[in-house]
């Protein structure tokens, strides 16, 4: 069975978006003939821990742990934020902190810790590596960021080891929605396009999770560069029935970021509630994970906040289950420049809980194709509450009368076992 190291800053117990990935990857290469070895640190800053996701991880699999050094306390110290408490530029804040510190704490480590926090990482991996390699026999690695220092790792193992490499970048690098809030000076600024070009250059084969952000890879060099897009586990979704919410429940499960805030939503609740006495007894938004403040501020402020229930971060398997049980499923998208390229993990598990899915993002970026091609949602843009309003209506309609709920197609591509059969292509294309 052919060996393949992957490199990765997240892995179970810590929870959320970036652990689903590869985890499902790993789930499943064994099964295509290839053996997975996952390098990660011990511990790992992590924006929620969710112990249910260990189930996943196939019986016998080497997990490497090695210790990080991390600049967080220090962080930590500087913001006021507790021990422990999840980091990152584009964090949910559930409280406002001081903007004064905050900007100087964000320009320390956005300067000084290139191309991220973990940057100290890279030197001791690199060395650990290079004897675990040759001693294992391993002659593929596989580096998934962000944290994009994950990427150097495979960057310095490549140039001094000549193994095959493939770097997966579930999000872009300084095409990030939140490269702009990093205060970088121009010569940090140019140092993370000089090490983003590096790594497009030397990889074997560059993976992008969506078309859109694959074209602007390919824009800053010509490299090998393929689309294995996020997806769903079918293993996930249990074979029971669920009872929907007797509620009209539109809900949001995740992290819901400032830079999601669909401020033409609220808007158009506010009306229908005012103009629909049924609607207002009916409705009910269910937010499920850490809200950013500004999130909620902007509800209360449309006088919605007696219509929310909301609850802390759960496990993954709970989550499944209140995104069965829902009537309808919320998905907004950053309004940011990378947004017509926006795909995360949650959109096809949305799609997989076979309940509607209601969107506001680019009407002609790749979420938009996705839920189009696939039947499981609808999409209006950020700004146009007229379509907004149209379909909530339309959904509202079909609750009422007992006939709200979706006929999926073309949804089994987007499973995890088989876009790991596609991983596997390139993984012995790269080896013959």
């Amino acid at each position: 069975m052919n060996k393949v190291l992957i490199i990765t800053y997240y892995w179970p117990p810590s929870g959320g978006g970036g652990v689903q990935r590869w985890l499902k990857f790993v789930k499943y290469l064994p099964e295509f003939g290839w053996e997975p070895v996952v390098y990660t640190p011990e511990k790992q800053t992590a924006p929620a821990y969710d112990e249910s996701l260990l189930k996943d991880v196939p019986e016998g699999i080497t997990v490497v742990r090695r210790p990080i050094i991390e600049p967080y306390g220090i962080y930590n110290k500087i913001t006021g934020k507790k021990k422990g408490e999840a980091q990152g530029a584009a964090f949910a804040s559930s409280k406002k902190s001081n903007p004064v510190v905050e900007d100087m704490a964000n320009r320390i480590r956005s300067n000084l810790f290139i191309p991220d926090a973990r940057a100290l990482w890279v030197r001791p991996s690199v060395r650990y590596l290079k004897k675990y390699l040759k001693t294992h026999g391993i002659h593929t690695v596989i580096t998934t960021g962000p944290p994009h220092s994950m990427h150097l790792i495979g960057l310095k193992l490549k140039q001094d080891l000549d193994i095959k490499w493939v770097a997966d970048f579930r999000d872009p690098w300084t095409d990030i929605d939140y490269y702009d809030q990093l205060k970088l000076t121009k010569a940090a600024d140019k140092k993370h396009r000089e090490l983003e070009r590096i790594v497009l250059l030397y990889a074997d084969l560059v993976i992008s999770v969506s078309e859109f952000n694959r074209k602007k890879l390919f824009e800053k060099a010509n490299c090998k560069i393929t689309v294995i897009t996020n997806g769903y586990d079918e293993s996930d979704i249990p074979d029971t029935s669920v009872r929907l919410d007797e509620k009209f429940t539109i809900s949001h499960i995740g992290t819901f970021m400032a830079n999601r805030n669909p401020e033409a939503l609220w808007d158009v609740l506010k009306e229908l509630i005012r103009e629909n006495e049924d609607f207002r007894n009916d409705f009910e938004l269910r937010l499920t994970g850490k809200t950013d403040k500004t999130v909620l501020d902007a509800i209360d402020a449309k006088g919605l906040m007696i219509f929310v229930k909301m609850s802390e971060p759960v496990s993954h398997e709970k989550a499944v289950n209140i995104q069965r049980s829902s009537q309808v499923l919320l998905l907004t998208v950053n309004q940011t420049g990378d947004a017509k390229g926006m795909v995360t993990g949650k959109v096809f598990e949305y799609m997989a809980s076979k309940r509607p899915v209601l969107a506001i993002g680019p009407e002609d970026g790749d979420l938009a194709k996705i839920l189009k091609e696939t039947h499981t949602g609808v999409i209006s843009d950020f700004e146009d509450r007229t379509k907004l309003k149209k379909h909530i209506l339309d959904y509202y309609d079909r609750y009422k009368s007992g006939k709200l709920e979706v006929n999926p197609v073309n949804l089994e591509k987007y499973s995890r076992k088989n876009l790991t059969r596609q991983l596997v292509e390139y993984l012995e294309k790269l080896n013959s």
